[in-house]
């Protein structure tokens, strides 16, 4: 399939990709393009800046989450009616899993989706070294995909010389530059970037960097080179629902796929209404997981937590992602008859799946980032305190140990990835996690029969038997409700 397409990256973290993204993002847009945006790894947020901008949700590619050929399937399929897919890398270029391989990072992205990489470089303090700098990354790898470099913080007057420079001693193409925009500037916070409703005047920013970039960057450049990437080899996604493993219809590493269900088709024989919490305190989403519960046969419907003062109406299970509930205790503490009622349809047996701070809600207490305690839902026993520094962080790999959650499913291994300044006196055991490239491993996540909740967090396309799980389980609730009336 032909899709135009390019990875932003860059040497390292805070060297500009997510504000040079946003920009230029905006300035396509303003040209009229058709965009799709995505972010390579597990982040929330940086999505949402792309959203903004571009007017539609921005996906997630992952390569430790999702096999080759699924990460391929889900860039095509998210961007085949745009002009231009624009990927944004994650920390450095080829830092990936545990810190010693290049797996899972943005040019384990870059090879397996064969797309051109424009290389971001921080240039500030440098002249003639950005030539070896630029070196580096280029001959690391054999193939390393980049095609263009972007140099950020840089001179207006210097650079017609570097550029010069860049180009005859290493033969890559200079596509602009980005002068020090001060007032552009997204700052940080202690999960990351701010979200982008606390950003005063957003859009204006955005657009007047989008102003700059047109004049700084070469966009016409940009979108030739786009044009220029190799079309997808697009296999059919399949998952073997007999061993938990993702692979293509030939199989996967030698191996022929075992015979068994394919996930990627099953569909529930009659819908269910699941109910999602979606406010301030609930905001962090992989929408390729509303898509794929969608296309198993859920229907939606958002709720607040903060806002509502009851659950929807007939539901048939309820998901509580992640976001900031430790930034709005007293708030989530004062909903009384919210959290009234999610622990009692808990207790009658709704379906729930939890994850980092909705696994928080749940407990009795939780401490907010001032150290105060709030009251929460009292589903699970004991409190949620604040750490002083990351307590779990990176991909993990899951498995069902003591639990029931997953019983009579076959899903075996189940990707996953934590984040986390908080801990709980009451993490579950239900699953073994296991840090790849580790001998590091720990008990986690509350499982039983009709409830999943922990601190991981999860990408249904990595293990689609999850949310196949889950679905039954609603499904069977649903099914002794209309029993009982």
């Amino acid at each position: 399939m032909e899709i135009p397409r390019i990875l932003l990256a860059a040497g390292a973290s805070g060297s500009g990709k997510t504000l040079i993204t946003c920009g230029l993002l905006q300035a396509l847009v303003n040209r009229g393009k058709k965009v799709a945006s995505f972010k390579c790894g597990p982040d929330y947020i940086d999505p949402m800046f792309h959203s903004r901008v571009i007017g539609t949700k921005s996906r997630n590619l992952d390569t430790f989450f999702t096999s080759p050929e699924i990460t391929r399937y889900l860039l095509a399929e998210n961007a085949k009616d745009c002009d231009i897919g624009v990927i944004e890398g994650v920390m450095g270029y080829y830092d990936g899993v545990a810190g010693i391989t290049d797996r899972a990072s943005a040019y384990d992205l870059a090879d397996t989706t064969d797309t051109p990489v424009i290389f971001i470089v921080n240039s500030k303090g440098m002249s003639i070294s950005l030539a070896a700098y630029v070196k580096g990354f280029l001959e690391y790898r054999r193939n390393s995909h980049i095609k263009g470099v972007i140099l950020n913080q840089m001179s207006p007057m210097l650079y017609p010389r570097m550029k010069k420079l860049l180009e005859e001693e290493l033969g890559v193409r200079v596509l602009g530059y980005v002068p020090k925009v001060e007032d552009c500037v997204i700052e940080s916070r202690h999960l990351g970037l701010v979200l982008p409703d606390e950003i005063p005047e957003l859009q204006i920013r955005l657009r007047k960097l989008a102003e700059i970039l047109e004049k700084t960057l070469d966009l016409d450049g940009i979108l030739e080179m786009a044009a220029q990437a190799p079309a997808l080899k697009l296999q059919p996604p399949f998952f073997s629902a007999e061993d938990g493993c993702v692979k293509n219809e030939n199989g996967d590493a030698g191996e022929p796929a075992k015979t068994g269900e394919n996930i990627f088709t099953w569909h529930l024989p009659e819908p269910v209404r699941i109910g999602v919490a979606d406010d301030e305190a609930f905001c962090f989403f992989y929408e390729d997981n509303f898509r794929l519960l969608r296309e198993m046969g859920a229907e939606l419907v958002s709720f607040s937590p903060i806002h509502d003062r009851e659950l929807p109406n007939d539901l048939d299970g309820v998901l509580l992602y992640g976001g900031y509930p430790e930034l709005n205790g007293e708030k989530l503490e004062n909903n009384i008859t919210m959290r009234k009622a999610v622990a009692d349809a808990l207790r009658g047996g709704m379906p729930c799946m939890a994850e980092c701070g909705g696994f928080m809600y749940l407990h009795e207490e939780m401490e907010d980032m001032d150290g105060n305690f709030y009251q929460m839902a009292g589903a699970i026993p004991g409190k949620v305190f604040r750490t002083p520094k990351l307590t779990r962080f990176g991909y993990i790999t899951l498995e069902e140990t003591s639990g029931s959650f997953l019983e009579g499913s076959t899903a075996g291994r189940i990707p996953a990835h934590e984040f986390h300044y908080f801990d709980s006196e009451n993490c579950g055991t239900s699953f073994r996690a296991s840090k790849p490239v580790s001998t590091r491993g720990w008990d986690c996540i509350h499982g039983t029969g009709r409830m999943m909740a922990g601190f991981p967090h999860f990408y249904y396309y990595g293990n689609p038997c999850v949310p196949q799980a889950f679905l039954k389980k609603c499904l069977e609730y649903k099914k002794e409700r209309r029993s009982k009336r």
